[in-house]
């Protein structure tokens, strides 16, 4: 076995033709739950696209779980604790436990809310990697 593994879930084009969900939400398109298709331990990750007007249908908040929501195209809103917040390609989302949270893609939007969401449930991390190695002296593969 090996310590790595490769999915490829398409250019983000082609993300709305996904079908995916988690088993307490309904199944929808543009939604991929990446966890589900790979080993992740400490992570999970979705990739989803929404088209003009359609939203989430749904408030949630996690008790232990913080997210990321990383906006690649698009534009939109995301519900958060009751305030509206626009969101755009290159917007980045970071969401504490105990938050509200909810999303749309914009009504008039000619294309495609697209982003990726990351989450976890981990302890806190250090400012910078205390678990790494580095070798400068590694030949690179290419």
């Amino acid at each position: 076995m090996t310590g790595y593994e490769v999915l490829n879930v398409g250019a983000p084009e082609v993300w709305r033709d996904h079908v995916g969900g988690f088993a307490v939400f309904p199944l929808r398109p543009g939604r991929r739950v990446v966890d589900q298709e790979m080993s992740m331990q400490y992570i999970g990750m979705t990739v989803n696209a929404l088209v003009a007007g359609e939203e989430c249908g749904y408030w949630h908040t996690h008790s232990k779980t913080e997210e990321a929501y990383i906006f690649l195209a698009g534009t939109g809103q995301m519900g958060l604790d009751g305030e509206a917040v626009d969101v755009s390609a290159g917007s980045i989302v970071r969401v504490s436990p105990g938050t509200w949270i909810t999303w749309r893609c914009d009504p008039n939007e000619p294309g495609e809310l697209r982003w990726i969401c990351v989450r976890s449930e981990g302890g806190e991390l250090p400012e910078n990697p205390t678990d790494a190695a580095v070798d400068f002296e590694r030949p690179m593969p290419w």
